[in-house]
């Protein structure tokens, strides 16, 4: 059997369906965001499942295990908001340093042709 590929027949799209209520149910927007709680594989979490795959990930659900309780979402919204603040502060570094880079006169040259006034300073 190849990497990653299904060792069985697929599931049915009603098996994903009822997956994705549960999980809905459970808290989770998507299978992506309920992946690493439940353990997915990556096929899983794009929505591929075997039939033995569903069945025993439906039992699971079923059973009530991963579910999310308000301090368990609130962490998980938490840390989320955290992760975007850092990549946004990466990404405002890295831009700092690309306009760095760019000599002075083809600055101010963009700034004038945006319709600034630009001017050397004193």
């Amino acid at each position: 059997m190849a990497f990653g590929q299904q060792s069985g027949p697929p599931a049915s799209t009603k098996q994903v369906a009822e997956i994705e209520s549960l999980l809905e149910r459970a808290g989770f927007s998507s299978l992506r965001e309920a992946r690493h709680i439940y353990g997915l594989t990556q096929r899983q979490a794009g929505g591929k499942f075997t039939t033995g795959e569903a069945n025993e990930l439906i039992a699971r659900l079923l059973a009530g295990e991963g579910e999310l309780d308000s301090e368990q979402a609130a962490a998980a919204v938490d840390a989320i908001v955290v992760s975007e603040q850092r990549a946004a502060k990466r990404g405002a570094a890295k831009q700092d340093e690309l306009l760095a880079a760019v000599p002075d006169d083809a600055l101010a040259d963009e700034l004038v042709r945006r319709g600034w006034v630009c001017m050397p300073p004193a």
